[in-house]
């Protein structure tokens, strides 16, 4: 099944709280671009998820979520780290994907996103390619705008694969 067609099988109740890119329709992992933008809208399954690191009052963990196209990392904010598990779908609303403090790119909810679990353990998914192991540069036709450069890993470095 086609992530669009994947998307269009969301509940009337889900579908009618969810925003959808410019276009109107949700977005396929392996379609994010890195944008100083809340403007992605997606679901995908949490695989993998690290430890929580405390940086003053402020929590994050970062995890691994993937959907039928590719995968990507995924940093929780606060009480986001204790609320998801790996398996659990999750239904990402005006979400960014951009660098972090570390330096390391990352899709997120951010301040202006949400983040809801719609179900858990059965989505087909892939582990390949991971958007965050991509090294992306400006594009020169397109200003403020992204395309992929070369690939850095074929896998996370965060989360390797098992042997």
């Amino acid at each position: 099944m086609s992530c669009v067609a994947l998307f269009h099988s969301l509940s009337v109740e889900e579908s009618s709280t969810t925003l959808m890119d410019r276009e109107g329709r949700m977005i396929c992992l392996k379609d994010i671009v890195p944008a100083a933008e809340n403007n992605i809208n997606t679901r995908f399954i949490v695989l993998d998820k690290g430890r929580k690191i405390s940086e003053g009052q402020n929590k994050t963990c970062l995890a691994l979520v993937a959907d039928e196209t590719a995968s990507v990392h995924f940093q929780f904010w606060g009480d986001e780290c204790d609320a998801f598990e790996p398996g659990d779908i999750i239904h990402l609303a005006s979400g960014i994907f951009s660098y972090n403090r570390n330096n390391n790119l990352v899709l997120r909810a951010g301040r202006r996103g949400a983040i809801k679990k719609v179900g858990e353990f059965t989505m087909v998914f892939v582990e390949t390619p991971n958007m965050s192991e991509i090294s992306w540069v400006p594009d020169p036709d397109r200003p403020n705008k992204y395309m992929q450069d070369s690939v850095i890993s074929s896998h996370s470095r965060i989360f390797p694969p098992l042997p």
